[in-house]
């Protein structure tokens, strides 16, 4: 089995930990392929970071396709461009806000999500409602890290920490969702700093895609996430181009 983990931003130390931490919890047999996009920006703190990862993450999709990769893991907190990727791919695909809000229901009544920047919030709270947990999600905390800065800042382990025990306490929460893949190596220690389940996305959407193939699941394609038709693209998304058949 072999599963395509795709960080959407360019940052290789950060992919590095991202597929590390994926590797982790994989059972015998699984082979994880950790990547970042060759074009899109260092870190996704925006909705034009999120609109301009895009690209990067369908043409990691296309070439998984074409290498046979059987499943698909997004390791971005606005699971940017999910659908789309739902589209071209034949297995599962699945976004790390998905896997850990799917994860954290499941171990009580309610989690708070502890992201990096506030002006991310709001992305947070939508994901939350659009998958339908809006009523599990009693808090969205931001410890305003900026993204790169949990791999260089000494003290980030000590903030994300604290913001999560203010979350919990805050909230009365019984577990807490991690919002960046860039905290997904500090899982354990928060949990056991804080003495409630930590649920990091890319462990999560990793074992739930590894599942979705041993069960034969992969997204239907009757309707909506159909392969999409046949397109002329044009300028920098020429590659996208898809044949049209002669009539």
């Amino acid at each position: 089995m072999l599963i395509k983990v795709i960080n959407p931003n360019t940052t290789s130390s950060m992919t590095a930990t991202i597929g590390d931490c994926a590797r982790a919890v994989v059972g015998p047999g699984t082979v994880v392929d950790a990547v970042s996009p060759a074009m899109g920006p260092v870190s996704i703190e925006s909705h034009v970071d999120e609109a301009l990862s895009v690209p990067g993450i369908l043409a990691e999709i296309a070439s998984g396709e074409a290498e046979g990769v059987d499943g698909y893991v997004i390791a971005c907190f606005g699971d940017p461009g999910i659908d789309a990727a739902r589209e071209l791919a034949a297995g599962p695909v699945i976004g790390i806000a998905e896997a850990a809000m799917h994860a954290a229901s499941f171990l009580g009544r309610g989690f708070s999500v502890v992201t990096t920047l506030g002006r991310t919030v709001g992305r947070a709270q939508d994901l939350a409602n659009h998958y339908g947990f809006g009523r599990h999600c009693l808090g969205i905390h931001a410890c305003d890290l900026p993204v790169l800065d949990l791999e260089t800042d000494p003290d980030a382990r000590k903030i994300v920490t604290e913001a999560c025990r203010i979350a919990v306490e805050t909230d009365g929460s019984d577990a807490v969702v991690l919002g960046c893949a860039g905290m997904a190596d500090l899982c354990q220690h928060i949990s056991a700093e804080i003495g409630v389940p930590v649920v990091d996305g890319v462990a999560a959407g990793t074992l739930f895609v590894q599942s979705l193939i041993s069960l034969g699941l992969g997204t239907g394609k009757r309707g909506e996430f159909a392969a999409p038709p046949p397109k002329r693209y044009t300028g920098m998304l020429e590659g996208f181009s898809r044949p049209i058949p002669d009539p």
